[in-house]
């Protein structure tokens, strides 16, 4: 269904944050949310065979659909809701789930993916290559911060960026913070060359500022903070999504496989902002 929400979950602390989040979300565009629950035999060697207790997968499943509907009646109970378990691969199903979504919400950890490290295989495969905005939720989160952060280069890939953050910050009646990160050139075959760092500083400030003048224009009432950072732009934004809401980042990655689609800011702030983060992609 166009213009639904579509939200992973396993049961998993992040899955439930997740749903959390993304109940409010719903609730803000005033959407329908979609839980989707995935049942990967295959990664646990387990066939698909009838039992006298039944798939203990499905089981899980259907428990893990059934906490999550609760989560959302209990939360934003005039959201609606449909859900469903689909048999597959997590990432390439929760993938494919964007070409009927208008965002896709995740946990940062579970659905399959390694719970050794920060930002699981699931979440990270899914926010580099889903042609719709992922958001990865971080377990125990609540929000209440009043500020949205996003990410502000030269990029083509900004503008689609830009454009989610604005929506985000009307909807959620905060302020927006635009962050744009510099760094002065290197050229290690030339280090004799030398720059103005103010006139750099200056330029740099011009870029962001053109690159926010048609959003603003669109967006007049949502208050806009500009901020010029010496340094590299992970850092960056990783400092600034501490009192934010939301980190908002496009992603220019162009690699085959997994987390390879992920640009390397999205890929270090998915792993380290203090925030949920959403990932957006240009069109295809």
């Amino acid at each position: 269904m166009p213009g639904q929400i579509v939200v992973g979950t396993d049961g998993s602390p992040a899955a439930t944050a997740a749903v959390r989040w993304a109940a409010d979300d719903a609730a803000r565009r005033g959407c329908p949310l979609r839980l989707v629950s995935v049942v990967d035999h295959w990664a646990y060697g387990i066939a698909k065979l009838p039992t006298s207790g039944g798939d203990p997968l499905t089981r899980h499943a259907e428990r893990a659909l059934a906490a999550a509907e609760a989560v959302v009646r209990e939360h934003r109970p005039d959201v609606p809701i449909s859900a469903e378990i689909v048999e597959g691969i997590p990432a390439r199903t929760l993938r494919d789930k964007g070409k009927e979504a208008t965002e896709i919400v995740l946990g940062s950890r579970g659905l399959g993916g390694f719970a050794g490290i920060v930002v699981g295989s699931v979440s990270s495969h899914v926010a580099g290559q889903a042609p719709c905005p992922v958001v990865v939720v971080r377990p125990g989160w609540s929000g209440g911060r009043g500020e949205i952060v996003v990410g502000v280069d030269d990029s083509p890939e900004c503008d689609p960026a830009l454009a989610y953050a604005f929506e985000q910050a009307r909807l959620h009646g905060c302020g927006l913070r635009a962050v744009h990160a510099w760094r002065l050139p290197a050229h290690p075959l030339a280090p004799e060359i030398t720059y103005d760092v103010e006139e750099v500083r200056e330029a740099r400030r011009r870029v962001a500022e053109e690159k926010l003048a048609g959003p603003r224009r669109g967006y007049p009432d949502v208050a806009v903070h500009e901020e010029s950072v010496y340094g590299h732009p992970v850092d960056a934004l990783i400092q600034a999504s501490r009192t934010a809401d939301l980190l908002v980042v496009g992603s220019r990655g162009r690699g085959a496989l997994g987390s390879a689609m992920l640009g390397s800011v999205s890929r270090g702030v998915l792993h380290h902002a203090g925030c949920p983060v959403a990932v957006i992609r240009p069109p295809c």
